[in-house]
């Protein structure tokens, strides 16, 4: 619940504006059924934050992204923040939608893993962030604390099923940039998210997005039935006695495909992931003195068209699973190094012996 604030920034004299961000960068080596192209090297981002108190309870950050070099260029925050009380504070501009754990909480260096989860990259769309306004606020009592965010922005247009993916695929969406001019249709879209947390135990959070994706009329004609995106995601983390730290996140999307599709353009949709991470030791290791070596799994599945073909009542699959064990070195809480294997298991239509993707990932992320 303190994703977007809780980054490291660098402040120098009577500046009034702090920077930070971080960098990822890996090489990999994956194959398919046996097929591989040899090795990569990727520079996946670079990041940079611009924050500044302008007034005592008024405040501005930023978040702008390179990714892939400078393949893209993305403002995925830009907000002002106007605080009023506790429970009741306003947030203005591009505004980064809080659905499940990882869309506001995606920063490389806080992960164990060099790529981001399949669900909240495939299902949701990974950095997803609009044009709007809304109110957030939070509650303390001793050892509880509840928090809550409610946002009206732009939204999803109908690439969502008009894609070159042949499915029914929300992240195609992001490829629309007037979505930071104008909303597609000119219905608003809403994000609503409660999270509640209890020190040294965990804390779990509720999200819902939704709202008409299709443009279903033009200057008064009407074009279509209004036709709605629906998302729900739970999400939770906790630190176990054993140092053990276990997060994950369930999601699950409805949406109101027209009729003239076919079956392959799924109406439901669900996946989730669970992250688990062990520290092996934490101390002084090679001269660092907050250094932290630990060893993690990650379990995933995405399921693309939860429904059944109308002949023959059997199930249709287009999902995958994945498995990525990984082992990490932290020379200090900021930055990480970091060794993960996949292996992944990806299902057609029609439920065909699956492809096989493995492979082994090696890469640093660091604030800076």
């Amino acid at each position: 619940m303190d994703a977007t604030y809780d980054r490291p920034f660098l402040t120098t004299g009577k500046m009034p504006v702090s920077v930070g961000g971080y960098l990822e960068a890996n090489t990999q080596y994956m194959q398919t059924n046996g097929v591989t192209e040899g090795f990569s090297f990727q520079m996946r981002r670079m990041t940079v934050f611009l924050a500044a108190t302008i007034n005592r309870r008024i405040k501005f950050l930023s978040e702008i992204e390179f990714e892939d070099g400078t393949k893209e260029i993305n403002i995925e925050f830009a907000a002002m923040d106007i605080q009023f009380d506790q429970l009741f504070n306003l947030r203005g501009g591009i505004i980064m939608n809080p659905i499940g754990s990882f869309n506001q909480n995606h920063d490389g260096p806080k992960w164990e893993f060099i790529d981001r989860p399949l669900s909240s990259t495939r299902i949701i769309p990974s950095t997803w962030s609009n044009v709007g306004f809304g109110l957030y606020g939070k509650k303390y009592s001793r050892d509880w604390v509840w928090a809550y965010e409610a946002y009206l922005t732009n939204g999803f247009d109908d690439q969502i099923i008009a894609n070159d993916q042949n499915r029914t695929f929300l992240p195609a969406t992001k490829a629309n940039q007037d979505r930071f001019e104008e909303s597609f249709n000119g219905v608003p879209l809403i994000t609503l998210k409660t999270a509640l947390k209890r020190r040294k135990l965990g804390e779990i959070g509720l999200s819902w997005m939704g709202g008409v994706y299709n443009k279903f009329q033009d200057d008064g004609l009407i074009l279509d039935e209004r036709r709605r995106v629906d998302v729900w995601a739970v999400d939770f983390n906790t630190t176990l006695p054993t140092r053990t730290f276990i997060t994950g996140e369930l999601v699950w999307a409805h949406i109101n495909v027209p009729p003239s599709y076919t079956q392959q353009f799924g109406r439901k949709q669900q996946g989730g992931w669970i992250d688990i991470v062990h520290p092996i030791r934490r101390g002084r290791m090679l001269g660092w003195n907050t250094a932290a070596l630990n060893v993690a799994l990650r379990v995933e599945r995405v399921d693309y068209n939860v429904d059944k073909f109308n002949e023959t009542g059997e199930n249709i699959f287009d999902e995958l699973w994945s498995v990525v064990p990984a082992i990490s070195f932290r020379p200090s809480p900021t930055t990480v190094i970091r060794a993960n294997y996949r292996y992944q298991w990806d299902t057609d239509l029609l439920g065909n012996p699956p492809a096989r993707t493995a492979g082994f990932q090696f890469g640093f992320s660091t604030y800076f």
